[in-house]
């Protein structure tokens, strides 16, 4: 089958002229069928086990996929599961969307702010954040990035165990939501940035291997079985998300999630040949300090966690797990002196780093202005995590809203397990990521932002990109042009002089 073919979408998409087609690839299947309003329509066997064809069907209707005359599943490609991952896929028609363009974001003028819609406002819907956009454009702000949004397992969640990767949460407010809150952003100076993940499938996800071989032996990801990228069909699952995305949405750029964890043994690596195919900004959370995604893939910039282990450690004390190779006046220069600088996106806070601790609690007040000064003072791309403009400490906990109990339970005993060897959480009570009251607590405040915060992001963009750094024993002195930022690791105290 040629590469055209391939490249077709999969799914449901309405056609100009009525009708729907319906493309699925089921190569564990000997036939498949459309099932709507109590009707069956059958799909054309295309080869290479891909069915087919033109049915009935319009933008609004439900459906379920009929593989064998016997098994009624959603579609993997779906756009729309209004009933959550057990319930009908419905034909969602995107050409209607009316997304104004977004802004160029060069790397050297990008400050993104990363958020999760469910903790965001109080509605928790996509919508809910659109009063808030105006502020952040003043404070400073160029792109928002959100927390995945595929639909997942349940209402509540951090969006990292999506199942239906095509499908924005219904619980969010559905496709319509989503383009109504890219078009304001838009409408606001602001990009869109989206967090996907392509590592894994969450639980729910043999739903979708009922279809074909997704998944792989041969590799093994920490969340689950890792996806074959040797599989052409499962590559397109893959970028022809990222097109829906850029395409359909009006998203200016992705961040994906955990590339250590996408294997691919072929000639083109499948993120190289996404970033050949995807327009916008494309930004790579790499775990180690591995810099394939800029430096292979052609990538704009990867998420590089270093400066903010280094400056933790120096604030805090803290050498447990992965901090424990951190923490040194040379490491921090290294951090801040990185050729390059904006293709590294770095953090005083984000979500893995307040949310994976055992509470969800974030800095103290006095060690966060000092790390959010070092961040936004730096040449690097800054990230800052909801309520980070105002020293947000409501925590951000690990929450979950599993629909199967036997994972519901697995959940909450691994969470506590995770963190029975690290002494800074002994005696602390893990939250409960099932319990709604964790996922309540994690919602935050919106009073005005800290004025200190506004003026270095108005400096970011009238000083030099050029930085001196020097360390004096535990004080930090960094110099841009007429300004000098000067940091006590001991003390915890930061002062601007310009």
């Amino acid at each position: 089958m040629s590469i055209q073919v391939w490249q077709r979408p999969f799914g449901a998409v309405p056609l100009e002229g009525g009708g729907t087609e319906v493309r699925v690839w089921a190569p564990n299947a000997r036939g498949v069928a459309v099932r709507a309003d109590g009707g069956g329509h059958p799909l054309e066997d295309q080869g290479d086990g891909v069915f087919a064809a033109t049915v009935p069907l319009a933008p609004g209707d439900d459906y379920l996929l009929v593989l064998d005359g016997e098994r009624e599943l959603p579609d993997p490609c779906s756009r729309f599961q209004p009933e959550g991952i057990r319930g009908p896929s419905r034909v969602v028609d995107t050409a209607r969307f009316d997304v104004r363009p977004g802004p160029d974001l060069p790397l050297d003028e990008l400050v993104i702010y990363e958020l999760h819609v469910g903790t965001f406002s109080d509605a928790g819907t996509f919508d809910g954040v659109i009063p808030y956009l105006d502020g952040l454009r003043k404070l400073g702000v160029t792109a928002i990035e959100l927390m995945p949004v595929a639909t997942f397992p349940g209402e509540r969640g951090w969006g990292y165990d999506g199942v239906y990767v095509y499908a924005p949460h219904p619980a969010y407010g559905g496709p319509d939501g989503l383009a109504r809150l890219v078009d304001a952003a838009h409408g606001a100076g602001l990009g869109v940035i989206l967090d996907v993940v392509y590592n894994h499938i969450g639980p729910g996800g043999d739903a979708i291997a009922e279809f074909g071989p997704y998944f792989t032996d041969r590799h093994h990801t920490f969340w689950g079985d890792a996806l074959d990228y040797a599989q052409p069909a499962v590559r397109e699952w893959a970028i022809g998300n990222a097109l829906m995305w850029t395409r359909e949405y009006g998203i200016d750029g992705l961040r994906l999630d955990a590339v250590h964890a996408i294997y691919d043994d072929s000639q083109t690596h499948v993120l190289r040949e996404l970033r050949e195919r995807v327009d916008g900004l494309l930004i790579s959370e790499m775990g180690p300090a591995d810099f394939r995604p800029v430096e292979e893939w052609g990538h704009d910039a990867m998420w590089l966690d270093n400066l903010h282990h280094e400056l933790h450690v120096l604030l805090t004390g803290e050498r447990e797990g992965y901090y424990r190779d951190y923490g040194t006046p040379d490491g921090l220069v290294r951090e801040l002196t990185r050729p390059q600088p904006e293709r590294f996106v770095v953090a005083a806070q984000n979500h893995d780093q307040v949310g994976n601790r055992a509470v969800g609690d974030r800095l103290p007040a006095d060690a966060h202005r000092v790390a959010l000064a070092v961040v936004l003072f730096s040449l690097n791309t800054p990230l800052l995590f909801m309520g980070e403009e105002h020293d947000e400490d409501a925590p951000f906990q690990f929450f979950t809203d599993h629909v199967d109990p036997a994972i519901a339970e697995a959940t909450r005993e691994g969470r506590k397990k995770e963190f029975e060897a690290f002494t800074a959480f002994s005696g602390a009570e893990v939250p409960d990521p099932q319990d709604r009251a964790t996922f309540e607590r994690s919602r935050i405040a919106h009073p005005p932002p800290d004025p200190f915060y506004a003026e270095l992001l108005r400096l970011r963009r009238e000083l030099p990109r050029e930085l001196e750094v020097r360390v004096d024993g535990r004080v930090l002195t960094m110099r841009r042009g007429r300004a000098t930022l000067v940091a006590d690791l001991d003390a915890k105290t930061v002062h601007l002089h310009t």
